[in-house]
């Protein structure tokens, strides 16, 4: 099999190492990847977000996966597939359910999902008077895509304001202002062809950028999987109450849901409650979810292109965990710095270390964008893959990079609980 990656990141080192490891896979290819993606995959350049430079270079092979969601919402799966080569993801119109909160919202009412009660706004004025009639602390959301970095979480009403206001003037036409949910969130990673769904291992991403779950929301500096205070049947509830209504109301409206749909979850005192949805894999998670899997990838994937999902064995699973810390540059998220020379050390046992914001510079890896590495390890418990992958950590060097030091501490403690169920 022929299999091309879309995307230049960490998420998508991780999905190429995965596809490299499966005997089906004949000839790999990520494009444009990174200076990491080149040690397992062809590199090829192409503009990720132009359909018609992509439908071009997919050509010949038996399996395009779109990884980032700037292409899916911009249609680049609808020109793959109108080629006639398979494609993993979901159409541009299946796609907003990602590039538009307020259509996920829609889609949630529809089909009776459980979420946090909202407003749309489309205004600074119509927003400043939802927020003031609102308690702390306050939610607001970017309508558009934001790279991660979307949502602002706060107790001061001034800031939301500000960056609802912000948010308006350079992401949409169109603010989400939310009710404020209690209790841990989870990502829960589905695969589907549109009518049937396959859920993978729960994991816990650590969106803020500080340690303690201080500072500003970030694209994600940390994951881990699985996630072990997790209550049993959570994943069977989420599957019954939001993802299979989901992928049915899409479907009913004949933009049928094909590929990878993220839920990320609230786990409140009233039961599982849907944050947000993404309609691709994410990152850091996809880092430490594909480690853990055995089954082969790349079958998987066609399956949901080409619709027999149902047909495919149950999924087999490490019985081990894995954790990655994301090193970011120098100024990140808000005006990171590029060009730093990227050194990595000699690595423990099963750590890798995954690009995401590198290039090639004259021979020379160095930094191209805010996270930089993805600094991923397995180990037979959630303890032995957090110590190896900050011992990984330790090896590499970056002027000016850092990272969280509480990655997964917080599990490993036993420190995270679920909110009592009310009656």
């Amino acid at each position: 099999m022929k299999v091309l990656v879309l995307g230049p990141g960490a998420r998508e080192h991780a999905l190429s190492l995965a596809l490299s490891r499966d005997p089906a896979v004949t000839q790999l290819t990520c494009a444009p990847g990174n200076a990491g993606t080149v040690e397992v995959a062809e590199a090829r350049p192409v503009n990720t977000l132009d359909p018609d430079a992509v439908a071009a270079l997919a050509a010949g092979f038996d399996l395009v996966v779109i990884g980032p969601e700037g292409p899916l919402v911009a249609g680049v799966a609808d020109a793959v597939r109108a080629v006639g080569v398979p494609v993993f993801g979901p159409s541009g119109e299946a796609a907003q359910l990602e590039g538009s909160k307020t259509f996920a919202k829609e889609i949630m009412a529809a089909a009776g999902v459980p979420t946090a009660a909202s407003d749309t706004c489309t205004s600074a004025d119509q927003a400043v008077a939802v927020l003031t009639a609102r308690t702390p602390p306050y939610v607001v959301k970017a309508d558009g895509l934001a790279a991660g970095k979307g949502v602002l979480v706060t107790r001061d009403l001034l800031e939301a304001e500000n960056f609802a206001r912000d948010a308006l003037a350079t992401v949409g036409s169109q603010v989400v202002i939310e009710e404020y949910t209690d209790g841990p969130e989870v990502s829960l990673f589905v695969l589907t062809d549109g009518t049937t769904a396959v859920p993978l291992l729960p994991a816990q991403d650590h969106k803020r950028l500080l340690d303690g779950d201080e500072g500003p929301n970030t694209g994600g500096m940390g994951a881990y999987a699985p996630v072990s205070w997790l209550p049993a049947g959570t994943v069977d509830t989420v599957m019954a109450t939001v993802v299979q209504p989901v992928i049915d109301e899409m479907r009913r409206r004949g933009t049928p849901f094909r590929g990878l749909l993220y839920a990320g979850l609230f786990l409140s005192s009233r039961g599982p409650s849907v944050c947000e949805f993404n309609c691709r894999f994410g990152d850091p998670e996809t880092q430490v979810v594909l480690p853990l899997l055995e089954t082969p990838l790349a079958g998987l994937l066609l399956a949901c292109a080409n619709g027999t999902l149902a047909d495919q064995e149950p999924l087999v699973w490490s019985s081990g965990a894995a954790v990655t810390v994301v090193v970011a540059a120098e100024g990140y998220p808000a005006d990171p710095v590029s060009g730093d020379a990227v050194v990595v050390g000699e690595l423990p046992e099963g750590v890798s270390v995954l690009h995401a914001g590198t290039r090639l510079e004259d021979g020379v890896v160095v930094t191209s964008g805010g996270r930089v590495l993805s600094v991923t390890a397995t180990g037979r418990s959630l303890v032995e893959a957090r110590t190896r992958a900050y011992e990984g950590v330790a090896a590499v060097t970056i002027r000016g990079g850092f990272s969280r030091s509480d990655i997964a501490a917080k599990a490993v403690r036993g420190e995270i609980s679920v909110p009592k169920q009310e009656d």
